[in-house]
């Protein structure tokens, strides 16, 4: 069978509709004030607040790595290291960390969870299910988290590359002539960072907390003797220097925040990384161990960079003493390879909830850990960030080319998410305007700010996450209408399932042994093998069993919970109806399903590895007629062509699986 007819059926991965959450959780959402919500891991503070350190805080804890060097490099030079300049700077950067990371993202918009998972995506179902689809606000919620999500795949493509890059050029620092050790060592970490993706993260996971701790350790150990050398800088805390730099200098300062805010990288991580942990272990972790560490260490910089202004050439590794730059190094690539780490498993995240979401065909998704549903691995994303990886340090090289590329994927995303959260808090926990208006000022009008910094790098780089993100929502788009579009005429071919069973009860059809399970996304419509089978064989197995897979609005289904049978016709034909609900951080397996369902109806009192599968499948080809629409139907065709087969996505066992259906040309 052809890649189309195993795949182009497409969508039928399980129903992409969205069930409502529970009511207590909706009675939640809708009070002025949201509260906190509570932690999905049960445990002891400590540990959760150690994993979260080594998961959630990679990007941005390497951030002072290239941020500082980016912004004295940045525009020949227009920032100099001056007093009134790096006062200036540090300020931006430490009120820059507070407003967005500590106020925005820690206190505000940790709030807003969907049964205690957060991303972007994560908070536009949120809106969706409170909004309801039909709405224009719910729409416009869809289309910021498409770009918001769009721009997260470049920000895990530029991540592991700048990063990495960053990390090694640190050996400059010790010899100038191992210049040229930086792009051949950094292919070869990155290259067995995405060789080692599809092992999963259970197992090295463990050893990223304490990596992590050591390197926030370095990183304040390293500041405080500057510091101590030189503690006028700790004035720099106060805000007033960052806004006389920026009345004093105002361009200088614009260009600044263009790179200052790569100080606040990974910022996102906070908020998409909650549900593995919770809130509170996040707080802590930051609060306690990474907001201090990132403050001393940028403090750090800027003493040494008024102590020695030749300094600002690699501030970072200037910091340390000559004997320790080659440890730093190394320790630097294991902390850069843990961020790379943990934005690459947020790529996988965000391409299984865009699948849930109908944005995306479907993929295939294996889980590499058996006890935490979250930790999976996403083959065909991991391959193609690979490729942008290797395609962007070919091109820019160096850090700082690619700096200038990593800020408009950062702020963007950072834009997106605050306008989601501001349309949450007026429209479903109905805020007051005055604290709707002291969140616009001191956070969306500073991101606008950051956001207008970068578009200026535009040609300069700034092009590039442009670039992929208007190819990923046209992706998203094109798949989006074209799989409604599919799933309608698919529906008129299939026909209503009442129907289908009224004529099997009147017919009384000549029956088999043996049992047969029917993936399918609904109960409305017959599947079209069953359909199939019937009009060919002109028989039909002792017990049917039709199963859809419905993905809920939450992130996770206890398995206690997940099955509901329902007996059609009436009651003697054998045909029961299995719906199983699942979260969109669980496993779509069908025989699982089966499992779960036994004993539900009297139909499904059998052995489920008794039970035979016939999967639906529809195959798709171009009517042959020439648009201006064509490329969006070869763009589909082509997507459809490559999902993931549902042999695999349902976890069907090859040996009992058959494949039937139809053909519709569009």
């Amino acid at each position: 069978m052809t890649a189309p007819e195993q795949a182009a059926s497409g969508a039928e991965g399980g129903a992409q509709r969205e069930i409502s959450a529970s009511e207590p959780r909706a009675q939640r959402l809708t009070t002025v004030i949201p509260p906190e919500p509570a932690d999905v891991r049960h445990g002891p503070l400590a540990p959760l607040a150690l994993a979260a350190l080594g998961v959630v805080f990679g990007d941005i804890g390497t951030s002072p790595l290239y941020s500082l060097q980016t912004v004295f490099s940045a525009n020949h030079n227009a920032v100099a290291p001056t007093r009134e300049d790096v006062f200036g700077v540090i300020s931006m950067v430490l009120w820059a960390v507070t407003l967005v990371v500590s106020f925005k993202y820690v206190f505000l918009v940790m709030r807003a969870d969907n049964d205690g998972e957060g991303g972007i995506l994560a908070l536009v179902a949120l809106l969706r299910h409170k909004l309801g689809d039909g709405s224009r606000l719910a729409g416009v919620a869809l289309m910021i988290g498409m770009v918001g999500a769009a721009l997260f795949y470049g920000d895990s493509v530029i991540t592991p590359a700048v990063s990495v890059m960053s990390a090694f050029e640190g050996l400059t620092v010790v010899d100038p002539h191992m210049e040229e050790l930086v792009l051949p060592l950094s292919l070869v970490v990155l290259t067995m960072l995405f060789a080692v993706q599809r092992f999963g993260t259970a197992t090295v996971g463990r050893f990223f907390g304490p990596v992590m701790v050591s390197w926030f350790g370095v990183l304040a150990a390293l500041g405080i003797p500057q510091i101590a050398a030189n503690p006028e800088i700790l004035t720099a805390v106060s805000p007033h220097y960052a806004l006389a730099f920026a009345l004093r200098r105002p361009m200088v300062a614009f260009i600044a925040m263009g790179a200052v805010v790569l100080t606040i990288t990974g910022a996102e991580a906070l908020y998409a990384d909650m549900g593995h942990f919770g809130p509170r272990p996040i707080r802590v972790s930051w609060f306690m161990v990474v907001f201090p560490a990132l403050a001393i260490n940028y403090l750090g910089q800027g003493a040494m960079i008024l102590r020695d202004p030749a300094t600002i050439a690699n501030p970072f590794f200037h910091l340390a003493p000559s004997w320790a730059t080659l440890p730093l190094v190394i320790l630097a690539a294991a902390a850069t390879v843990i961020a790379s780490q943990a934005v690459i498993s947020g790529a996988f995240s965000v391409s299984r909830q865009a699948t849930r979401l109908g944005l995306l065909p479907r993929l295939n998704v294996k889980h590499t850990s058996k006890q935490e549903g979250g930790q999976i691995y996403v083959g065909s994303i991991n391959w193609i960030l690979f490729v942008g990886v290797l395609l962007l340090i070919g091109i820019f090289q160096s850090s700082a080319a690619l700096a200038s590329a990593y800020g408009l994927a950062v702020t963007g995303t950072l834009l997106l998410t605050t306008l989601l959260f501001l349309l949450l808090a007026q429209a479903v926990w109905h805020v007051k305007p005055w604290k709707l208006v002291v969140a616009i000022v001191l956070v969306l009008s500073v991101e606008v700010v950051f956001f207008a910094a970068n578009l200026a790098k535009l040609l300069h780089g700034g092009w590039l996450p442009l670039v992929i993100a208007g190819l990923v929502v046209t992706v998203m788009m094109v798949w989006r209408d074209g799989y409604a579009k599919v799933q309608a005429s698919r529906a008129a071919m299939e026909g209503s399932l009442d129907d289908f069973v009224e004529y099997v009860h009147q017919n009384r059809l000549p029956r088999v042994p043996g049992v047969a399970v029917f993936p399918h996304p609904d109960r409305l419509t017959t599947p079209l093998a069953l359909r199939d089978n019937v009009e060919f064989n002109h028989v039909m197995h002792e017990r049917v069993v039709i199963v859809s897979i419905v993905n809920e609005n939450v992130p996770h289904i206890h398995h206690v919970d997940r099955a509901t049978a329902q007996e059609l016709g009436y009651g003697q034909d054998g045909i029961v109806h299995v719906q199983y609900r699942v979260g969109f951080n669980d496993s779509q397996d069908v025989p699982r399903a089966v499992y779960w369902s036994h004993g539900k109806a009297p139909e499904l009192d059998f052995n489920p590895d008794e039970a035979r599968y016939f999967v639906s499948v529809l195959r798709l080809s171009h009517k042959g007629t020439r648009t201006l629409r064509t490329w969006r139907k070869q763009l589909f065709l082509w997507l459809a062509g490559n999902a993931a087969n549902q042999t695999a996505v349902f976890h069907l066992p090859p040996e009992r699986t058959v494949v039937m259906g139809g053909h519709l040309e569009i």
